[in-house]
């Protein structure tokens, strides 16, 4: 007697109980993967954010915290401004190691002398900066020269093109960076020197001026020193140096952490009414079916048939059912999580990063396995009485 064969001929003479099981594990394994995959890609996005800073400490504006993080994740467009005369104040602060200045600027809004509209751009100085120059001498060789960028990974030359407009100046693309899944992957970084030839020139190439204020500066990256810690650091810079709020690596992007951290708690809470009302669903179904078949699985004892093969034949038909029902869900949950990445980070307001294959792959088989165990403990119970009923007894029922 085949085991699978019973089960297939169990699964179809009960087309409403199965469809109901497939159903219920196509919206739990879905609703899983989607809600892990999500929340994974979520964080991951958050770190790779704080690790492509490279900093211990962000230096802002006070009142700018916000606008800032919401610039770097989200391709929100800011301009903020404080006094490069905080540069040395801050440098001078005990267990600062490394202070480099950046200029937060954004291209024009559809405007002709853009090529790109509203991209975020980081002007930095290649004399004191320790996030961006290591990254170009392991790729490039060598430092950005005048006219020259780097990008994220999303920035691109328009088709056609050689270089990317911006005010109406042209600037060269040397490289990409590796992707964040934050608004970094969107960003342009180019020298202190080519950001002001860019304004300068712009005000005869451009339908607007780019304006830097004289003498500013919108963020201050910190390293400290060895030893150091970076929140006695930035306790000190918050007491000896007015009108700016450091911000600590760890701390970065707390609002958006905040966020996902609530849309886990959201989620996680959807989820698991979701399998105790699918799991208590199919534990009923399989109950009703092992009291239906209650004659037939006394034949099959009476022909021979074990308790084991009959409690078996039962669990298999709860293994294909959930099989059938996962593999789809999980599909399904990846078809929609890559297709509609771009409207998820808005409706959720929080950045997202697609997984590597092998993470994926990792995840899926996890939910297939979950899916499997879950379906089978629902049916473990029914299968097993059925199992030790007298087949005398059941074939008079």
């Amino acid at each position: 007697m085949n085991l699978w064969r019973l089960a297939r001929r169990n699964i179809a003479g009960s087309s409403f109980r199965s469809w109901v099981v497939f159903g219920c594990t196509l919206v739990v394994t879905g609703l899983a993967l989607s809600t892990i995959l999500l929340i994974n890609g979520a964080q991951q996005s958050l770190q790779l954010a704080v690790r492509r800073l490279g900093a211990d400490l962000m230096v802002v504006p006070q009142g700018t915290e916000t606008r800032v993080e919401t610039a770097l994740l989200m391709g929100t467009p800011v301009q903020v401004w404080m006094p490069d005369t905080k540069v040395a104040e801050i440098a001078t602060v005990p267990g600062v190691a490394q202070a480099s200045p950046q200029l937060f600027l954004s291209s024009l809004k559809g405007a002709a002398c853009c090529s790109a509209s509203e991209m975020f751009m980081v002007a930095y100085d290649p004399q004191t900066d320790f996030t961006v120059t290591p990254w170009l001498k392991n790729n490039l060789g060598r430092g950005l020269k005048l006219g020259e960028s780097i990008g994220g990974t999303s920035v691109f030359i328009p088709e056609g093109e050689q270089n990317i407009k911006l005010y109406g100046y042209y600037l060269t693309l040397r490289g990409n960076l590796e992707p964040t899944g934050t608004n970094l992957d969107q960003t342009m970084f180019l020298t202190w020197e080519t950001a002001e030839d860019m304004a300068h020139k712009s005000y005869t190439q451009a339908e607007k001026p780019l304006i830097i204020p004289d003498n500013s500066i919108s963020a201050l990256l910190v390293k400290v020193a060895p030893g150091a810690k970076a929140h006695d650091v930035a306790e000190h810079i918050l007491t000896d140096v007015p009108g700016v709020t450091p911000i600590e690596s760890t701390n970065m992007f707390q609002t958006y952490r905040q966020q996902i951290t609530g849309l886990l708690r959201a989620m996680t809470l959807l989820l698991s009414v979701t399998v105790i009302l699918s799991l208590a669903l199919i534990s009923f179904i399989f109950a009703m079916a092992a009291n239906e078949r209650r004659r037939e699985m006394g034949v099959l004892r009476a022909l021979g048939a074990t308790r084991g093969l009959v409690l078996r034949s039962l669990l298999a038909e709860a293994g294909l059912l959930a099989l059938a029902g996962a593999l789809p869900g999980i599909l399904l949950s990846v078809f929609c999580v890559l297709l509609f990445r771009t409207l998820l980070i808005r409706i959720l307001g929080v950045p997202f990063l697609v997984p590597s294959a092998g993470d994926v792959i990792v995840l899926v088989v996890g939910t297939l396995v979950m899916a499997l165990v879950g379906v089978g403990l629902a049916a473990l119970l029914p299968a097993w009485r059925i199992s030790r009923l007298d087949p005398s007894i059941a074939m008079r029922e």
